[in-house]
């Protein structure tokens, strides 16, 4: 059974799925995963069913959410951000810059502005990772080079002028990276490191502490403001959680969280006590 730090629960929230990797909270009050054949699911979250509406016919990783229910997919398979609409249609939001593109995008994530931060990770420990910015529209920039060791996931900070983004490998840790007034990148540090894991998926509370998704082991830790580390749920039979990879805060009130599982099949639901720092949702039309 898995270990938790408190009195969560932790279950089953919804079957049938392919390796999920990409979990998201949609305005339109369903959830949205993607699977490693390129399937799209559209997730009822009061009937816990999960439909495949769509594919990419790649890989889909981590994915954001625009305000029209739009989602912009990291594809591995395309090496490219693709958006799909609600309807179903898939097209290429972005291969990369123009003379330099995608190799492994991963995760992406809105900004107040519409622009579209996106971990390229690279390859594994080859340390040429990079960080993209795309622009409405769809011009796209290398935004930060330094961020280089297998960037995964990454999320927008609570004041909104910071990214904080996963970093796998070499060391395994969070990074933080400040948003200049002219939108390039700013000064960096390392948030915390955390050793002996690989570092996923990243998502904020509304009490600042910082939620950190482990792809190894079968952990999802909160890190506090002050940057003190707990853990949040384990399991080290690797069932319940597998390999938990993106994690979204959801519902309503969005006090509740989902994380995927690329080791199994399954997303799962845990009731933490907590409530989610509300993402940006960009009006793109």
């Amino acid at each position: 059974m898995p270990l938790l730090s408190n009195e969560t629960d932790v279950s089953v929230f919804v079957e049938g799925l392919d390796h999920p990797e990409g979990i998201a909270w949609g305005l339109d009050g369903y959830a949205y995963a993607g699977g490693e054949a390129g399937q799209l699911y559209r997730i009822d979250i009061e009937k816990r069913e999960a439909t495949e509406f769509t594919s990419t016919g790649g890989f889909v990783l981590g994915i954001a959410m625009d305000a029209h229910h739009n989602i912009y997919a990291c594809d591995a398979g395309n090496r490219a951000v693709m958006k799909i609409t609600p309807g179903g249609d898939v097209s290429t939001y972005s291969s990369g810059a123009t003379d330099e593109p995608f190799k492994t995008p991963n995760y992406p994530a809105f900004d107040l502005e519409g622009n579209l931060f996106v971990c390229d990770s690279g390859d594994w420990k080859a340390d040429n990772g990079r960080i993209f910015k795309i622009s409405p529209g769809g011009e796209t920039e290398v935004w930060d080079r330094r961020q280089k060791e297998f960037p995964n996931g990454l999320c927008l900070g609570p004041d909104g002028s910071s990214l904080y983004i996963a970093m796998s490998v070499n060391p395994p840790r969070v990074n933080w990276v400040s948003i200049n007034s002219d939108g390039s990148a700013g000064a960096t540090e390392t948030f915390i490191e955390l050793p002996k894991t690989v570092p996923d998926g990243v998502a904020f509370d509304t009490d600042n502490n910082l939620y950190v998704s482990m792809y190894r082991p079968d952990v999802i830790y909160r890190v506090s403001p002050s940057r003190q580390a707990e853990i949040l749920a384990e399991d080290p039979e690797g069932t319940l959680i597998a390999a938990p990879t993106n994690i979204a805060f959801y519902g309503d009130n969005l006090d509740l969280l989902l994380s995927a599982n690329i080791g199994r099949w399954h997303i799962t639901h845990y009731e933490i006590g907590k409530t989610g720092l509300r993402l940006s949702y960009p009006d793109l039309s």
